[in-house]
């Protein structure tokens, strides 16, 4: 079983991505959401968190491995959940997620019902059983993305807190804020002004630049 994969992030398509360590390259399919932060890393080494799955006729027919691939151990976490409720493979699972994980598991605590079957391939059904099988379950992951964790106020000064806080509101994931304002203080250190810093998280959450 391959746990993760560290190297370098060589290519990044629309439905996975190629990491290249030691002269082989290892292709991982990747969900939606996660696109726009995987291109802003395109070029550096990542540690990719990966699930194996086999693909193929089960009498007789050709088996194929597939990996699997996620940015955060969180987010693979929250897949091995998904993936558990009972007609929801790995297929399924992966063109499901097209919002990040932190607002899917919150939707799932809160019984969202409306808003799990707006997600590609989850109809009322999937998303009744999904609730049914999986609320209580994904507390951990929709508060670790969601917003209610305590700020490290070393980390950021007061204009990029002022963003943050700005982008959660907005309805983006608190995590997934925090990386996108920490590279793009690598790249443009002198930015000033809140607005400015939000325009320039969502550079790299978009992929403009990385």
């Amino acid at each position: 079983m391959i746990n993760h994969i560290t190297g370098q992030l060589v290519t990044v398509g629309e439905e996975s991505v190629v990491v290249e360590r030691g002269g082989v390259g290892f292709i991982a399919a990747v969900p939606r959401y996660a696109l726009g932060e995987l291109a802003a890393c395109r070029g550096r080494e990542v540690t990719v968190h990966t699930m194996l799955f086999i693909e193929g006729g089960q009498s007789g027919g050709h088996l194929s491995p597939v990996l699997v691939g996620f940015l955060h151990a969180e987010d693979k976490i929250f897949f091995k959940r998904f993936t558990s409720v009972k007609g929801i493979g790995w297929r399924k699972a992966l063109k499901a997620l097209a919002e990040p994980v932190g607002r899917i598991a919150a939707w799932i605590e809160q019984a969202d019902v409306a808003a799990l079957k707006r997600l590609p391939g989850i109809g009322a059904r999937a998303a009744e059983l999904i609730v049914a099988e999986l609320k209580g379950k994904m507390e951990d992951i929709a508060i670790a993305a969601g917003g209610s964790r305590v700020v490290d106020t070393g980390r950021f000064t007061a204009d990029q807190r002022d963003a943050l806080e700005i982008m959660v509101a907005l309805g983006d994931g608190r995590t997934d804020a925090e990386r996108w304002l920490e590279r793009a203080a690598q790249l443009h250190s002198d930015t000033d002004g809140a607005d400015d810093w939000i325009r320039a998280a969502y550079r790299i959450k978009t992929g403009v630049e990385g």
